[in-house]
Order: C-alpha cells, then structure tokens, then sequence
C-alpha cells in the first residue's frame, strides 16, 4: 500500500511522538500507563480504539467503500488494521496514526494460518505428526517472518473440534479429539508468542472462533450450531481454555449462532465463561463482519442494536462492520451501554499495545532489512520440509511397495498436481509467491538426480469434465515399471466458504486412475487435500496411498523423501475418513448406545446402516510405517486407586521391522458405567518414540482422576468411582494391550 501524501510525516512524526503528552512514565507497571492514557482520552477516541479497518479486501466480503480511512486514522478513530503488510507500508501507516492528537499506535492484524513467507502444511496436516515440537516450530517461524513484516498479530490458531469434513474450514485446525486439541492449542499459541507476548520475533495470536464453529449445522459455514450444555463443555470449550492457560493474548468470536444467539452477543460465553469463570485478561474481536451480521440472522433490527448486543455481552473490538464507530457514542449518553463497558474493552486493547512495546517504538516491527533475512532464511526453508515429512500419512502400504529404490526403475507421475505449485501450498496464505514451492515432479527428480528416469504426464484437469488425456497417461503407464498419481483438491477446494456437499474426488481423476490401474502396473497414489475425502474404488486398489494433504512450500521434496524412505514415515490420523458423506459427522468417540453394533453381519436392530459397513474407511489413529512396532508387557503400579492418588500404566514397544522408525503410541480409557453415557473411548495421552531395528523402550502414562473424571449432568468436573478400561495401541482401532482399574 503506497500512502505518498503522507510519505513526507514520517520522519516528523517519529521526532516528535510522545507518550500521550509525557504523563506516562516508564518505571510504571502497563495497567498504570493504561489508566494514565486513558485519563487523557475522549469517548470517540475511546471507541476509535475499538474499531478495525481492513486495509485491503482479501479475507471478507466488500464493505463501506466511502470510508476515508486514513483521515479516520489520523483523527484517531481507528484501533486496528488487518490486511495491510510488509514494514515500508506498515511503517507508514503508523507514521499517520502517529499524527492523532493522543499518538496512539495502531495494532495490524493479518491472517497468517500455516505460514507468512514460508508456507508450512496447513494445520490440519501438521496435527497428523502429533508432534508438538514441530507444530510449535512451525508456529515460531510464521510469527518471525510476520513480526519481520510489521505486523503485530495473527488470527490463528484456530482451535475448534471439527468432526463433520463438509466444512470446509476443518484444514485450519487440529482434528476431531479435544485431549488432542489442547495439546495442539498450547503448542501453536507458545509458537506464536513465546512465552509471553511483546518479544520482536513474535506476534499475538488468537484463539479462534469461540465457540463451536467447528460443528455448524450441516458442515455449511456460517449456520447455526445447535448443541447441550454438556457437549459443549465436553467437547469444544476445552481447546479455548487451554490457550487460555497457554496465555493467549486475544479471541475472536466465531460466525454461528450457539443455540440461537449469535457469538458475537453471547453474553454466557464471553462475559460469564471467558472474562468470568476464566478470568481472561486479553481482548476479544469479531470475525469479519460479525456485529452487523447479527441483523442477517433476524437477532437485531439494525447496527445500534447490533452494537449494544456486542458491546453489552464482551466483544471488545469490531472487525470492519463500523458498528462501535457510528452507534457506540450515542448508546453510552442515552445510557444504554454503561461507560464502564466501554473503558473495560479500551483497556485490554491498550495494554496489548502496551505490552508489545508500541508506545516506547511504535515502528519496532518496522525494519526492511530485517524483512529481508527473515524471507530468505535457510532455516525456516529447514523447518518447513521437517514438518512437511511429519504431516504426511501412509494409509496403506500393499506388500509393502513403499518406499521405492532408487535405481534404473522407470516411473510415471501422473495427474495435474504432481507437477501443481500453488495447490501445494493451500488454502490461507498471504503471499502466493510460487517460485518458493517445490512440486511433486521437481521433488522427485531432484531427489533422483542421474539416476531420474521420470515420464510425466497430467492425465486430466483437477476439476472438469474433459478426458482427452487418459489414452497419452494409460501409454505412460504401461511402458513403466511402476506409477504414482497426485489426486485431489485445488487449493480453493477447501477453506472459508468452501463447503461441500459431496466428499469425493473432483473431475475425471478417479476415471483416470481406473484406467491406469487397468494397466496392471503398480500404482501409488498420493492424495492432495484440505479435508478427508471419499474415494473408496482407490482405497480398495491402489497398491499404496499417501495422504500428503497440503503440505506447503517444500511439498515436493517431502513427499520425494518419504516415498523413497529417506523419512520413514510416522504421521497418523487426526480425523476419521468416512466411506460416504452419509456417515458424517463420524468420530472415534462416538456415544454408547443402547442397539450397539457387533461383528455379526446382522444388522436387525443395531444402531447402523444396512447398505454399507459401519466401520470407517480409516479411523482416527491410523497412520503406517515402513517398519512394525510390537507391544508387551502391559503393567499398572496398581489395579486401584483413591481419587487423590495416580497409577504409572507401563508398556514395552519394539521396533520388530527393518527400518529406523516412529511410533506414536495412543492411549485410550473407556468408563463401562457412568451417571451419563459415555463415549466409546477417549484418548487420554500419547508418546510418540524413535525406535532402530530390534529396540525397545518402555512407555509410561500418569492416570490421575482428572483422566477418568468427566462433566456430569449438572456440568461438575467429576471422577465416579468405578471400573475403567484402559487400552494402548498403534490407532484407535487398533489397540494391543489393555487393562482394567478401579477408581475407589
């Protein structure tokens, strides 16, 4: 964004920037420069503070084009920008904030999801690794790179459970397991910020969107959640709390209705449970648009309402909607939004700033030469291909094909994305610089070197109807000794707004590979994709599948290295696949039910459906190596225990296979008998180990009461006395050793 008419102020405004007239001094605690600010301030600068602009329109629909933003800036009626990056252009756009009569800086926001200059995989990809170090890592180069580019915040990470793979947005989160989900929560906050907020290679982040948006009606985004008490305490507040505890500096509300009242007006959520009960100190903003949209979902007649209902109920800033800005000023003198409100939202805001060093340097994340040995850093290009290998799942590995040699064998790489760039990348990234992504075919053929002898050929489009193609695909095929297809989505397939009905593969792929497999030569597939998708004929025949997802910036050379066994790999399932989109939203977890489902083929009576298998395509857990892993020994320190106390559950992996490899060993605990119905199991911890050939290692797991306790009906965080199953295993499926304890 080039601002030339205020290119001449920089310079001026920084010689002359004072702390809201001097009266601010530094050996004073934040919360003391926040009130002594806050003395000196109008009620319109008040509310200025709590409105955000966006400085380019990429991540919403058009708004109020007539706005004048910069004289808005300048008169200090604007809190926040998001979309607007880079530290020239950020710098100047301070530069006109700093010509407001109190020089309060602004605050830029950006979307920064799974990367800012170095795509990583997109989130969902990265929770496969169940590494948090890596998750964390990933996290901590995104928020290098951003706070290099003048930006101070990221709306990530989103936290909510998802379980229903129509919604698009699933790719931006963590999976359907909220033990999982908290742990993934921490990991990514930490990478964000650090420790705490305000160190110059890190930005705030946000914990997103509270609450429950991960379980919208129908997978459709933007509808209505409707859901109990207990599930939503159970399931989906859990990962919000744990960034809470993590020390998360902002949330944002999410788009749905919780059972009838909009997010950005539920009272309960954000005034009792999240300001209240949590005791949250940071600041909470709308997504785009949220505070007017309440009038689309028949909640408020017009923005003056609108703006009551949020203010009223705890949403501090307003994202682009001009709500606050135009209605705040008259609800507080016709009293109907107590001032008090007002000020409490200010002052999260203020300290935020306060915290990041703002006040002291409003342009210390302002520094071109900076930017530029943060973008071109070798290490972060490390980082990526480090997580890239450890977010892609073998599902399926026919007489153990995997991993190729490298020699003379003649491959065909077939399909539109194996030689793709911007699909590997995905969804959510704020600069689409393609030159930086390795693809399929140049993964492969770097990694082959001399010994190259690769045929590629697209076959069909991604989407599209056309399969002139196949014939030119099918001759490749047969005149090679073994083929590897990239299939699936486009980048654009899955994200915000990219619901879908239908889960199966798009266009002609599945034809082409159906005639590539007729040709009886061994076929790999690696899935490309946001989401878990549908494609039962490949599962059943494909001689191997690679789920790679999205996998970012060094896609390529990721997927080069796990094919041929450089990486062995160790990702495993954050998501069940279902068989057919009937079957969701499908979960590991699912509840008891009083028709259960057996292995008798007799469906008569039994929760189930007569014209498929009831089980998934692969369940939640499920993930493949080149090397086998076997467990002995299962011990407890003891078969009983008093609430107060804990059992150490012990169990020996080995490594029984020919490959140096990672097991992620998951534990499951199971409560036969509960005042409510209980889910099938829940997993309550994992270990993930690196093992050689023939080496062993014992695994423990802490059980305490808070693992067996669960919400009871009155919504009390409760162990009951009682039996529990606790089971280990490689999946959720898949489970090799169990035993029972009594909780006394």
């Amino acid at each position: 964004m080039m601002i030339a008419q205020f290119r001449n102020a920089v310079l001026a405004a920084a010689s002359c920037f004072c702390l809201a007239g001097g009266a601010i001094a530094q050996h004073k605690t934040i919360s003391q420069r926040v009130d002594s600010l806050m003395r000196l301030m109008t009620l319109k600068e008040k509310i200025g503070q709590l409105n955000q602009y966006s400085g380019k329109n990429v991540t919403g629909p058009v708004t109020d084009r007539n706005v004048n933003m910069l004289s808005d800036i300048k008169s200090g009626l604007v809190g926040s920008l998001l979309n607007v990056k880079g530290a020239k252009d950020t710098r100047e756009i301070q530069a006109v904030a700093l010509q407001s009569r109190l020089k309060i800086p602004l605050l830029f926001g950006l979307d920064v999801i799974h990367g800012y200059s170095t795509v990583f995989p997109i989130p969902l990809a990265e929770s496969m690794s169940w590494d948090m170090d890596a998750i964390r890592l990933a996290a901590e180069v995104a928020a290098e790179e951003t706070a290099a580019a003048g930006v101070h915040w990221t709306f990530a990470p989103m936290v909510d459970i998802t379980r229903d793979p129509r919604w698009g947005r699933i790719m931006e989160g963590a999976g359907e397991d909220t033990y999982l989900g908290e742990r993934i929560a921490k990991a990514r906050v930490l990478g964000f910020q650090g420790e705490r907020p305000g160190g110059i290679n890190s930005v705030m982040a946000c914990a997103k969107h509270f609450a429950a948006y991960g379980a919208v009606s129908a997978g459709r985004d933007y509808n209505d959640v409707e859901m109990s008490d207990h599930q939503l305490w159970e399931t989906y507040l859990p990962p919000f709390k744990a960034a809470v505890d993590a020390g998360v500096a902002t949330f944002m509300s999410s788009f749905n209705t919780i059972n009838g009242i909009p997010a950005a007006a539920h009272d309960f959520l954000q005034r009792k449970v999240l300001k209240g009960d949590w005791g949250y100190n940071g600041f909470i903003v709308s997504d785009w648009g949220g505070i007017d949209q309440m009038i689309h979902w028949g909640y408020v007649a017009d923005k003056y309402d609108a703006a009551l209902k949020a203010m009223r109920s705890g949403c501090d800033m307003d994202m682009v909607s001009r709500s606050y800005l135009e209605n705040l000023e008259k609800l507080v003198k016709e009293k109907q939004v107590a001032i008090q409100l007002v000020d409490d939202a200010v002052k999260r805001i203020l300290y935020k700033k306060f915290e990041l060093g703002l006040f002291e340097d409003p342009y210390r994340f302002c520094n071109v030469e900076r930017e530029e040995k943060a973008m071109s850093n070798p290490r972060h290009t490390a980082a990526a291909l480090h997580v890239a290998e450890r977010s892609i799942v073998l599902l399926k590995n026919e007489k153990q094909l995997l991993p190729l040699q490298k020699g003379r064998q003649k491959i065909a790489l077939i399909g539109a994305l194996a030689n793709a760039k911007r699909d590997l990348q995905g969804n959510w990234i704020p600069n689409n610089d393609t030159s930086k992504v390795v693809s399929i075919y140049e993964g492969l053929g770097k990694y082959l070197g001399r010994d190259a002898n690769l045929v590629y050929v697209k076959g069909v489009d991604v989407k599209g109807a056309d399969t002139s193609g196949i014939g030119e695909a099918v001759a490749v095929a047969a005149a090679s000794d073994v083929v590897v297809m990239a299939i699936g989505e486009t980048w654009d397939m899955s994200g915000e707004s990219k619901s879908r009905a239908e889960l199966s593969v798009p266009g002609q792929q599945e034809e082409l590979f159906r005639r590539v497999y007729a040709t009886g030569k061994p076929v790999i597939v690696i899935m490309l994709a946001g989401r878990p998708l549908v494609f039962n004929e490949i599962a059943d025949k494909a001689h191997a599948i690679v789920y790679a997802w999205w996998p970012g910036n060094e896609g390529g050379n990721a997927i080069a290295n796990v094919l041929f066994g450089k990486y062995n790999p160790s990702a495993k399932l954050t998501v069940t696949f279902p068989r057919s989109v009937g079957q969701v939203p499908l979960t590991y977890n699912g509840y008891k039910t009083g028709h259960p489902l057996s292995s008798s083929p007799n469906m008569l009576y039994k929760s189930g459906y007569i014209d498929m298998a009831n089980t998934p395509r692969y369940a939640f857990g499920h993930g493949l190596s080149y090397t086998s892993f076997a467990y002995s020994e299962l011990q407890l320190s003891k078969v009983s225990m008093q609430q107060r106390d804990s059992v150490i559950l012990s169990v020996v992996v080995t490594n029984s296979g020919r490959y140096t490899g990672e097991e992620i060993v998951q534990l499951y605990i199971s409560d036969p008998v509960a005042s409510i119905v209980q889910p099938m199991k829940k997993l309550k911890g994992f270990r993930k180990l690196l093992l050689k050939p023939g080496e062993s290692a014992t695994v423990s797991f802490s059980i305490s009461a808070h693992e067996l306790s669960f919400y009871d009906k009155d919504l009390r965080w409760i162990a009951e006395p009682g039996r529990f199953k606790l089971m280990v295993g490689s999946a959720s499926d898949d489970i090799r050793a169990q035993a029972d304890l009594t909780l006394l």
